[in-house]
């Protein structure tokens, strides 16, 4: 019998422990932030590297002479590595004063080599205060990661800065306060969005793993990555660098806007109207200058307190859906029933208007930053329903791949997307405990709480087999057994306490 390809575990990348002992190395020398800056530019250069010597050994092997040809790579999305910059090169000089030379070098060369990269890859190796040593054998490190056999299938980038980000939290004391979406909830909202064909966008793309996961979409359907127009926007102008070189790695064309920007403030996509819109915004965010934006026409439902951007980046998302779009988003639980400051009628509004088509409670520890519960918001400016919505209750889902860390594996993720597949074509079975139907009165009755515990009901367990009086005479009999031991040990508690003088 064969056995059982064990299924690959998404939510961790694979070498940790080599970039948390780089960490270890290179703390003490830089704070923090720099060291996610040295790590990932790092990363970057050797993940192009191996993806380069890959396709450079197929051509050697080939025997035609065209391994220095930039058209043989390019043409399959291979950065083309210029010989200063290739990891050989790098690794040949980490014992040596000259390595943040060397390295700042590889990265002029890379933007060289590619337009959409300038001003993005960090090149400050060489400066003084970063210990040479200690840099070379981060590099020595990094030598023995092999890169390009796992970048394919994982948003390798992201994860990686997502997990130093939680590691220093940890290590410090600190709350991240920022938070990359894990690989599993993204591919849950991509399964259940479908981005297949269209425009693609996302406010608050952080590292871009929305659109990572919407490319991924499209090659396991067979479909053209070209048919996918992305745009995107982020606030942080690091996490936007970083951004723009994970879509780079995968070739992934993409209008993330010339620079950094709150998108509040400045929409740099402000008149675009779009397909699909995916997004995972920050949780809760107090400070986003509500108090300035008042009569902005992006609040057809109603303005946002200003102490809870979750619903401005609802209707700043529902404002750029086109009339057939379609939208999915990660918001904190609380929005689902928060009556504060005029959330619960801003939510009334969005669920009178018909555009909720489902919401699903997910299970917690899916994200290493925060165990906050969080649910998913489907939204559609045109439902294959019109005045239902789809509730559903996956909380109990997923597996832990650590103490501290759920998984949603592809079993779970196919469950909840085909649940709306069956609520979309009209043929879904409600399932007791997991999902439910709900007509607009029904959630009006409700008044407009969108918790999926409220509709699905309580799953029914299953029949143990003992009868009923048996089952209850043996519960009995065991609580007495327990209040007996309980009465027993609060006599021996007073006994104690009379004879160290404490009568009771």
């Amino acid at each position: 019998m064969a056995r059982k390809k064990k299924e690959e575990n998404t939510a961790e990348i694979g070498f940790e422990e080599q970039i948390w002992r780089a960490a270890d190395k290179l703390r003490g020398n830089i704070d923090a932030s720099e060291y996610k800056n040295v790590v990932l530019g790092l990363i970057f250069l050797k993940y192009i590297s191996d993806k380069f010597d890959q396709r450079y050994q197929e051509l050697v092997e080939e025997g035609e002479g065209f391994e220095e040809d930039r058209d043989e790579y390019t043409y399959q999305n291979i950065f083309f590595v210029p010989e200063p910059a290739r990891w050989k090169t790098i690794a040949a000089t980490a014992h040596t004063p000259e390595i943040g030379k060397v390295i700042d070098e590889a990265m002029r060369q890379i933007e060289a080599e590619n337009d959409k990269l300038k001003g993005i890859l960090p090149k400050n190796f060489a400066r003084q205060e970063l210990d040479k040593r200690r840099l070379g054998e981060v590099v020595d490190l990094f030598t023995n990661v092999q890169m390009a056999e796992r970048g394919d299938t994982r948003d390798i980038l992201g994860r990686t800065y997502e997990y130093c980000l939680a590691k220093f939290a940890e290590a410090e004391g600190k709350n991240a306060g920022e938070f990359y979406t894990p690989a599993c909830v993204v591919k849950t909202l991509v399964e259940i969005i479908e981005p297949y064909k269209g425009r693609v966008y996302d406010p608050c793309c952080g590292s871009g793993g929305m659109f990572v996961q919407s490319a991924e979409f499209v090659k396991r359907h067979q479909g053209n990555i070209n048919d996918l127009a992305i745009y995107g926007q982020e606030s942080n102008p690091t996490t936007w660098k970083m951004a723009t070189m994970n879509l780079a790695i995968r070739g992934i064309d993409a209008d993330l806007g010339k620079q950094a920007a709150d998108t509040f403030f400045n929409d740099l996509h402000k008149t675009e109207k779009f397909d699909f819109i995916l997004a995972n915004p920050p949780f809760n965010m107090s400070d986003w200058g509500g108090d300035r934006l008042k009569e902005d026409p992006r609040w057809e439902f109603g303005a946002p307190p200003e102490g809870n951007a979750n619903f401005a980046w609802v209707q700043h998302m529902i404002h750029h859906l086109n009339r057939s779009g379609r939208m999915g988003m990660v918001l904190a639980n609380g929005s689902l029933s928060s009556q504060t400051s005029g959330e619960g009628d801003i939510r009334a509004e969005i669920v009178k208007a018909d555009l909720v088509e489902g919401i699903v409670a997910m299970p917690g520890k899916l994200f290493y930053s925060t165990g906050i519960p969080v649910s998913l918001w489907i939204i559609s400016k045109k439902k294959a329903q019109p005045g239902k919505t789809l509730f559903v209750d996956a909380r109990e889902m997923g597996t832990m791949v650590n103490r501290r860390l759920r998984e949603f594996t592809d079993d779970d993720i196919a469950k909840v997307a085909s649940a709306f597949d069956a609520f979309r074509d009209g043929t879904l079975e409600e399932e007791k405990g997991f999902s439910a139907i709900a007509a607009i009165e029904d959630i009006e009755k409700q008044d407009f709480i969108l918790t999926p515990g409220r509709y699905v009901g309580i799953k029914e367990e299953e029949d143990d087999g003992e009868p009923f009086e048996e089952k209850m005479a043996r519960l009995t009999s065991e609580l007495a057994k327990c209040f007996e031991e309980s009465n027993r040990l609060q006599e021996q508690i007073k006994k104690n306490l009379e004879a160290i003088g404490y009568g009771m």
